[in-house]
């Protein structure tokens, strides 16, 4: 069993990464105003595997490290804890919106195949696990039950933000339009992301 705090900590930046405004929330609520919410659960679906596979390949790389290199670990950890300091640096410095279109496709298979491609070919999201997971858990001791824990934090997370973000579409994309707006939404986010790294490098 993992301990709570971790895996607060962990939901808490996972909500943070996932849902501050940026190009795949902005094509997730255009295609939400165009199509319905039905037409993007394909897409998010694959997302919310490709984001477990690469949970899980985070988890196995670390686990092998934790194992053997000690040292190489700690590196990894405070590299990690410098990366969460850049997407907030990131995130604060940024004011304006982004826009991206998700793949048109007329079949859920289509749009799942187009999801798990865009998702598995995303390299920053395997580099966020690993930058997040080193200062909160004990890779080394992590058993299927541990793995299972964090698989289920994750697809809770994500499936909650993208999914309030699909139902609150019209609105959230007023949001995104206004550049003070987004300027506010990137500095909270980017205290959070701070927050977290910040309690990662102090545990």
């Amino acid at each position: 069993m993992l301990e709570v705090t971790a895996l607060a900590i962990f939901a808490g930046a996972l909500a943070v990464a996932a849902g501050s405004p940026g190009p795949s929330i902005a094509a997730l609520t255009a295609r939400v105003l165009t199509g319905g919410i039905g037409s993007v659960i394909p897409f998010l679906a694959a997302m919310w595997v490709g984001e477990g596979i690469w949970l899980t390949c985070a988890i196995l790389g670390l686990s092998a490290l934790a194992t053997h290199f000690a040292t190489l670990f700690l590196v990894i950890k405070y590299a990690g804890v410098a990366y969460l300091l850049f997407l907030a640096w990131r995130m604060w410095a940024s004011e304006h919106g982004e826009t991206a279109e998700l793949p048109r496709a007329r079949d859920g298979w289509r749009m799942f195949a187009a999801g798990i491609a865009l998702t598995l070919g995303n390299p920053k999201i395997i580099l966020f696990y690993m930058a997040l997971l080193p200062g909160l858990i004990d890779l080394a001791r992590v058993d299927p039950l541990g793995w299972a824990q964090l698989i289920v934090v994750m697809l809770t997370v994500l499936m909650a933000v993208d999914l309030a973000w699909a139902f609150t579409a019209e609105r959230a994309r007023r949001l995104l339009r206004s550049p003070r707006a987004m300027k506010t939404a990137n500095r909270v986010s980017a205290t959070v992301m701070g927050g977290a790294a910040v309690a990662i490098a102090t545990r």
